[in-house]
């Protein structure tokens, strides 16, 4: 896999970030927007692409897009939460749903 074959798309009609290897879908990220962040809901790479790093390819360009867009993240979603807690940096960018839920922060 070359870095000209993966390529990750927004597709803000269809609520998901795009995934795709050689042109096909390989994987995605869905999301609902709020005012001023993007709630991550689900995340999944095609069984017959995993292990090939492209769900860490994926959240990162998801986070970092999103931040660029001035959006705060909300991972609700087990995988982009499990990267985010990986990967720190990102802290003043996301919003954790628990915290919402119980202090309404």
């Amino acid at each position: 896999m070359t870095d000209d074959e993966v390529e990750i798309v927004r597709d803000d009609e269809a609520r998901r970030y795009r995934l795709l290897l050689g042109g096909a879908e390989a994987g995605r990220a869905e999301f609902r927007l709020r005012e001023g962040s993007i709630v991550f809901t689900h995340t999944i790479i095609d069984p017959a692409f995993e292990g090939r790093g492209l769900g860490s390819r994926l959240a990162r360009f998801v986070i970092e897009d999103a931040i660029s867009r001035g959006e705060r993240i909300v991972p609700r979603c087990p995988f982009i939460r499990g990267w985010l807690l990986k990967h720190p940096g990102y802290e003043d960018a996301i919003e954790w749903p628990e915290r919402r839920a119980v202090g309404g922060a």
